[in-house]
C-alpha cells in the first residue's frame, strides 16, 4: 500500500536497518520489485528517474507505481521516490502528481547555488507534506570513471564533507541526504571502497537518514557496515538491469521462436524479483512491514 515515505523511512532509521530504493520505468520491474517486497513482507521504495519519466510519462508511471502498489502491494508499505531530479520543473511536478519524496540533485552546482535550489524546493514540497532529498559531494558514472582512472580527479574531493553536511542541513532543511563516500553509479569493473569512518562522522554530525547512491556491486559486508554507520535508505539498479538482460538472453536462445510478449518478459520479471528479494535480506528490511 502506499503510504507516506517519512513512516518507512524514520522506522528504518530507528530500528538499525535500510530500505532499497529501487528504480523502475515499466509495468514489469515495478511488479519484480513489489513482488519481493510483498514476499520478503518488507517496506520498499519504488523510484523513477528523470530520464524513465521520459520514457513514458510522468503520469502513467505514477499510475503504475500507485496502481500496483495499492494491489499487489497492498500487505506491505511503500513509498513513490523522485531520484536524481536536476530539473526543478521535473521536480515541482512529481510533488503535484502525488510523489510522496523527491529528489532535488543540484550537487553538481556550486555549494551556494545547491543550498538554494535545495532550500527553495524543500519549502515547496513540504507545502504538499512531501519529503524532500538532497544531494552533496558527487557520485560518479560512467563518465566520471574515467576522469578518475586518469586522475583528472581525485575521489576525496568529491565525498561529502562532514562538517559541510551539518550546515548543509541547517540551511536548507530538507528531510533526508544523499551523500559521497566512495560509492559509483552504474556498471563497472573493480572494487568501491566505502570510507567508512567519513560515513560515521556524518552520521554524528546530520541527524536526517542518510541514502547512499550506487550501491548495486557492493559486497554484503560493505553494506551491513554502511546500515551500521547511518545508512537508511540504500539506492539500486544496475543490479535490477543485469538480472533482467541476463534472463532475457537466455530465453530468447532457448525459445528463438517465442513471439509471446509475456511469456519473453515473464523470466525476466522472475530474475528480478529474486535480485529484489535477496537485496532485501542483505539491508535487513524483511520481516519489517
Amino acid at each position: 500500500m502506499i503510504v507516506p515515505i517519512k513512516q518507512i523511512i524514520t522506522k528504518a532509521k530507528a530500528g538499525k536497518y535500510a530500505v532499497g530504493a529501487f528504480n523502475t520505468s515499466n509495468l514489469e520491474i515495478t511488479m519484480a520489485i513489489i513482488r519481493a517486497a510483498v514476499k520478503q513482507k518488507s517496506p520498499v521504495i519504488i523510484q523513477t528517474s528523470e530520464s524513465a519519466i521520459g520514457y513514458s510519462n510522468l503520469q502513467t508511471l505514477f499510475s503504475i507505481m500507485t496502481n500496483v502498489g495499492n494491489t499487489i502491494g497492498k500487505s506491505v508499505p511503500i513509498a513513490i521516490h523522485l531520484d536524481h531530479g536536476k530539473h526543478t520543473k521535473i521536480v515541482k511536478d512529481c510533488i503535484n502528481v502525488g510523489y510522496n519524496s523527491v529528489h532535488m540533485d543540484a550537487s553538481e552546482k556550486d555549494y551556494a547555488t545547491n543550498v538554494r535550489l535545495s532550500k527553495q524546493m524543500a519549502k515547496l514540497a513540504h507545502n504538499k507534506k512531501t519529503w524532500i532529498q538532497a544531494e552533496l559531494g558527487s557520485i560518479l558514472g560512467k563518465e566520471g570513471m574515467v576522469k578518475l582512472e586518469t586522475g583528472e580527479i581525485n575521489m576525496k574531493d568529491l565525498m561529502t564533507d562532514p562538517i559541510q553536511a551539518r550546515d548543509f542541513v541547517e540551511r536548507t532543511k530538507v528531510d533526508t541526504l544523499a551523500i559521497s563516500v566512495g560509492t559509483i553509479h552504474g556498471h563497472f569493473k573493480g572494487v568501491e571502497r566505502v570510507d567508512q569512518p567519513r560515513l560515521k562522522k556524518i552520521r554524528e554530525l546530520v541527524n536526517i537518514p542518510l541514502v547512499l547512491h550506487g550501491g548495486s556491486g557492493l559486497s554484503p559486508q560493505t553494506f551491513r557496515k554502511a546500515i551500521k554507520n547511518g545508512v537508511s535508505v540504500i539506492n539500486i539498479d544496475t543490479n535490477l538491469r543485469l538480472a533482467f538482460r541476463k534472463a532475457l538472453k537466455s530465453t530468447i536462445s532457448k525459445e528463438s521462436n517465442i513471439i509471446d510478449p509475456r511469456k519473453i518478459l515473464n523470466p525476466s520479471t522472475e530474475a528480478m524479483q529474486v535480485e529484489v528479494e535477496k537485496t532485501i535480506k542483505i539491508f535487513g528490511s524483511n520481516n519489517k512491514a
